[in-house]
């Protein structure tokens, strides 16, 4: 029997990727869902519903942020699953801690959305930004563990993903971690406002690198003249 028969995956002890994909794709569709939830209808007087829905801007901010950024999480673990030839038992859990600091979003966003409202003060807001930037600095640490893994094992990385290539990618989880907790500062010390913007910063930063950092191609030596 050939090789491709006995292993659909390509390598030894690996398994198949469709169970990681169905379940993480189904956990990034709740949790985006989830937050929606955080949205309510205002109690509001007769004539005074704009006034009131106006009132919860920083609900629906705090929304479209998370929602973004659960989208951005999502298409970063979507590139990452073709990095990926098959899984392992370690990968499995890896994975289980990546989602699980997905599924913990709708916390501070609901923590965001109540402290930037007027029964929040400023040391109110203070917390709540580095609540936010605590737990999106968490966050990149599974996904740092996770490009040391496959630099570990070759064998697990798809075909054409080479050493350099996955070396390259652990600086977007590092710049995470340390950029999520100068942003929490920045909230603490600077103002919150400023902190949540930083927040927002990472995030783009994020989508803009969600398909992997390519490497810088060395230029073809030049021959003697």
């Amino acid at each position: 029997m050939a090789a491709t028969e006995q292993d659909p995956t390509g390598g030894p002890g690996l398994a198949e990727l469709d169970r990681m994909k169905a379940f993480s794709d189904g956990v990034f569709a709740i949790v985006i869902t989830l937050l929606v939830l955080e949205l309510r209808v205002p109690s509001y007087e007769p004539g005074g519903l704009l006034p009131a829905l106006l009132h919860e801007g920083s609900a629906y901010l705090a929304f479209v942020v998370s929602f973004v950024y659960v989208g951005v999480l999502w298409l970063n673990h979507h590139a990452l699953l073709r990095l990926l030839r098959g899984t392992t038992p370690a990968l499995n859990w890896i994975n289980l801690a990546i989602l699980f600091g997905v599924v913990i979003i709708p916390f501070p966003t609901a923590v965001l959305a109540a402290a930037f409202t007027e029964h929040g003060d400023r040391y109110d807001r203070q917390v709540a930004v580095g609540l936010y930037a605590l737990s999106a600095a968490l966050m990149s640490l599974p996904w740092l563990v996770v490009f040391g893994y496959l630099r570990r094992r070759p064998e697990v990385r798809a075909v054409g993903i080479d050493h350099a290539y996955v070396r390259a990618q652990t600086r977007r989880p590092v710049t995470g971690l340390i950029l999520y907790g100068l942003a929490g500062l920045l909230g603490w010390l600077v103002d919150p406002v400023v902190g949540l913007i930083a927040i927002m910063v990472m995030i783009a930063y994020h989508a803009v690198t969600s398909e992997g950092i390519r490497r810088r191609r060395r230029p073809p030596a030049r021959g003697p003249s």
